[in-house]
């Protein structure tokens, strides 16, 4: 192929080469610093990708796209560069906003930057197509046509990614998958098959192989329609389908790879670039494969991209980024020109050290994606930072340098486009570099389960067979990993019995199970299940969570024994409920949780009520049911609603086996009759008149009232204040604690005395409106009632990711709309109660909390589902 005269002055394409490759590398050294200090950051791991994807690869793309384009082609770029730096100043704004808004800013930011990316991808379509239509018939123009099929694909993919940073409803999973596939394999995969055509013969310094540009002219349509049953697949979740988009991508992948082994073979790869370009093209055709598996075993959507996570190591570490770091070994030192010698000091300069960069980067990847501790998985993505920091110094000493270009002119007789590269001698010791990249592999390996057995003991005392005499019975106890806790945490086993733990884990999260007593699972997946032989249990023994940070976290659990075991004992019961709260446990699918709207105010002027004293045994967190004394069965009992003037009149009715009473705190009258103890089958009439709003608490007001309060009799009285607004949600929240006694026995008085609640909760279960949350619309007005029935806990209630431009606390307006302040949050004290109200801006869970941290994390918890509106 003979040589394409130079469009502008040599200096003026090295000078906008060095200048535009600052990009790609300072992207590329934005995924060093997350690698770096990512336990800082909450969204490290979209963010490296996207620094990755959007970030190195997308510019990289836009940049050598369009040189390749007017070189096989042969058409004249434009004098100047103004038009392509617009382009990338616009792709780079819109990018630092997508990056920005997912991050730290508001949502509409990443959007807006969004539509930046994509205004540039269309401005690069059209240059794209004014080449290939101005073009005359080109042998290689089928690489031209690889980047206009990749440039579209990217289009379809960046409208679903900006949808996703707005929205979380139920088809996100499905967003998910088409957005990652069409963006890994389309936007960059079609680019990277349609540059191996001629790149990869420049980069061996040989002529390419027979058939191979009939065999990219046969893959592209292949590989479109491919991309477009996948894209199918994945939204309408037909798996069959994707899974057949998958096998046409890696047909077509194939079908350019087989020309580009056949040159290999004739002429063996012998430089930095070219075993990266190999090895990349490997993992490529691995991670196919793992997708299609992901996809054609998934249970569903969400599972299918749970799933992705593991495809995601390979695509993007192992095929993009060594694509792209092969790629700007062999084209940065070309295009920056300077001359024969200097080109091979700059080839030379990126070379270095390639066969052990090469070795190590690969090894660490492989054993990263094992089963391996997790010590290990840091030690070996270490190596993997490493080998980028090997080429980011040299790249960026080279780009940054300050000296005068000098043409290069392309060999004539070549059979492959012009810029190729001068010659450069290949590594002189390729087995002693991959040798050292091994041995560095093996030390971090090394390293790592060191580092894990440091935090990992096992070396505790062991209760073993040797403790008791074995049973020859094993009892097995099925577990389950979820919120960073296991389910159980607490198991009983008879004294002597040999133990099974069947572990599955149902968390996003990778988890194990370590014994004090030594035995110890592999770290398993998402919906993965494990047995673990524990051996003959004689005593009380510890287990946990061993991956960095779980245990701290709480995953723990603890396994003691009974006594002597009766005959005939079903050996796989599960063991009775120990009185302990788990406020992260999730209540089941049958649960239906308390119903926290407000009442209406009504209109009659009287309000007549029987209150029944009922003794019942209700479930008040997972797992956990606990006797209590109820009013009409409910703790809190029924919550009344009423207007200033407004009477109420109260029947106590005593269906249960003890004294009770009753106090309305929204009444002001003697309590000497009224609020006196009521004998079981007895009845008492109790009449108030509401002269002050506010929400009041009524109670139990039999002695000892904590008891009584602590077991669940209280309950809400709202008395409007005058002149209250319509809202377009109301919701009432009462605060109590939970002191827990024996399994379905009354609470605890020792434990009440001591102010140690076993939970703290809203409307009297367990975080339930964190499993069934709140609903409320963007954009509208929320008020939330809040009161505080103790008996000994303070409030502070807040909802997160939201202000209150109204607070109305013991019966007066501290803030209201219009006022320039804020608030964040509602602080009562035991007995206490009041209002907040809010607009919240967007669709999204908004989590809201008692601000007492302490019993946040106890179950006082709940979250706002706010969808709609104006998001």
């Amino acid at each position: 192929m003979s040589a394409v005269p130079a469009q502008n002055p040599p200096t003026g394409r090295a000078r906008w080469h060095r200048r535009s490759s600052l990009l790609p590398l300072g992207y590329l050294a934005g995924i060093l610093a997350v690698g770096l200090v990512h336990p800082l950051l909450a969204q490290w791991r979209w963010l490296a990708i996207h620094l990755l994807l959007l970030g190195a690869v997308s510019n990289a793309i836009v940049i050598w796209s369009a040189h390749f384009t007017a070189a096989v082609l042969r058409v004249p770029a434009p004098a100047g560069r103004r038009g392509d730096a617009i382009r990338l100043a616009v792709l780079n704004a819109g990018i630092l906003a997508v990056l920005t808004g997912a991050t730290v800013s508001p949502a509409w930011v990443g959007v807006g930057g969004a539509a930046a990316v994509f205004a540039a991808i269309c401005a690069h379509l059209h240059w794209l197509f004014a080449r290939v239509r101005a073009a005359l018939p080109a042998r290689f123009a089928v690489t031209a046509h690889y980047y206009v099929a990749a440039a579209v694909a990217l289009l379809a993919g960046i409208p679903v990614g900006a949808w996703m940073l707005v929205t979380d409803d139920a088809a996100r999973p499905r967003l998910v998958l088409f957005h990652a596939h069409v963006n890994l394999l389309g936007w960059v995969t079609l680019t990277v098959l349609g540059t191996v055509l001629t790149l990869w013969p420049t980069v061996l310094r040989t002529r390419m192989a027979d058939g191979a540009v009939a065999a990219a002219r046969t893959a592209l349509p292949v590989a479109v329609a491919g991309l477009v049953v996948l894209a199918a697949g994945v939204l309408a979740w037909w798996p069959v389908l994707a899974v057949g988009g998958l096998a046409l991508t890696a047909v077509a992948a194939a079908l350019v790879i087989r020309p580009a082994v056949q040159v290999a073979r004739h002429k063996p790869p012998a430089t930095f670039a070219a075993w990266s370009l190999a090895a990349a093209g490997g993992w490529l055709l691995g991670a196919l494969a793992v997708d299609a598996f992901a996809l054609g075993g998934a249970a569903g959507p969400a599972d299918a991209a749970d799933r992705f996570g593991g495809v995601l190591v390979p695509l993007l570490a192992g095929f993009a980024g060594q694509t792209l770091l092969g790629a700007l070994t062999h084209l940065l030192p070309v295009a920056l020109g300077g001359g024969p010698i200097r080109v091979r000091a700059a080839i030379a300069a990126l070379e270095r050290r390639g066969p052990q960069r090469v070795s190590m980067a690969n090894l660490a990847l492989l054993v990263f994606l094992l089963p391996v501790p997790a010590y290990v998985r840091i030690t070996t993505s270490l190596l993997v930072l490493a080998a980028l920091v090997q080429f980011l110094l040299p790249a960026g000493r080279l780009v940054l340098a300050r000296r005068p270009p000098v043409a290069t002119a392309a060999d004539p007789a070549s059979d492959n486009p012009p810029n190729a590269s001068v010659a450069a001698a290949p590594p002189t010791r390729p087995l002693g570099g991959v040798a050292t990249g091994t041995a560095l592999v093996l030390l971090a390996v090394l390293i790592g389960v060191a580092a894990q057995h440091t935090t990992d003991p096992t070396a505790s005392p062991r209760a073993t067979a040797a403790d008791v005499p074995a049973t020859g019975h094993t009892t097995t106890v099925q577990i389950t990993a979820d919120d960073m806790r296991f389910h159980p945490d607490r198991i009983t086993v008879p004294a002597g019995d040999r133990l099974v733990v069947e572990l599955t884990n149902h968390d996003s999260h990778r988890h194990n199970l370590v014994l004090a007593t030594g035995p110890k699972t592999g770290t398993i997946g998402r919906d993965t299940t494990v047995r673990l032989d524990a051996g003959v249990i004689g005593g009380t023994v510890e287990g946990w969570c061993s991956l960095p940070g779980h245990r701290q976290a709480g995953m723990t659990l603890t396994i003691t024994t009974t006594g002597g075991q009766a005959a005939g004992h079903d050996h796989n019961a599960p063991s009775p409920t120990a009185t302990r709260i788990d406020p992260m446990a999730d209540p089941g699918p049958a649960f239906t949780a308390r119903d926290a709207g407000a009442p209406t105010t009504g209109t009659e002027p009287v309000h007549r009520l029987e209150l029944h004293v009922q003794e019942v045994i209700r479930e008040v967190a997972p797992g956990i049911r606990q006797q209590l004394w109820t009013f009409n069965g409910t703790a809190p009992g029924p919550t009344l609603r009423g207007r200033i003037g407004d009477t109420f009149e109260i029947t106590l009715v005593n269906d249960g086996s003890i004294d009770h009473g009753i106090d309305f705190h929204a009444g002001a009258l003697a309590p000497d009759t009224p609020m006196r103890p009521v004998e079981p089958g007895q009845r008492l009439a109790y009449r108030f008149t509401a002269t002050k709003a506010g929400i009041w608490m009524y109670h139990c007001s039999t002695m000892p009232m904590l008891l009584h309060i602590g077991n669940g009799m209280y309950g809400a009285v709202i008395i409007d204040p005058p002149g209250l607004a319509p809202v377009d949600r109301e919701y009432v929240l009462v605060q109590s604690e939970l002191y827990l006694g024996p399994d379905g026995q009354p609470g605890d008085m020792t434990k009440m005395q001591a102010e140690r609640p076993d939970a703290v909760v809203f409307n009297g279960y367990a975080g339930q409106y964190a499993h069934r949350p709140l609903i409320a619309t963007a954009g509208k007005r929320v008020r939330i009632w809040v009161l505080d029935a103790g008996p000994n806990r303070p409030a502070a209630f807040h909802v997160v990711g939201a202000q209150f431009d109204t607070v109305y606390r013991e019966g007066h307006y501290e803030l209201r709309p219009g006022d320039p302040g804020g608030a964040q949050v509602l602080d009562l004290p035991p007995a206490g109660g009041g209002f907040v109200e809010t607009v919240l801006p967007e669709a999204g869970h908004y989590p809201f909390v008692s601000h007492v941290m302490v019993d946040a994390e106890r179950g006082a918890r709940g979250v706002l589902d706010v969808q709609g509106g104006t998001a």
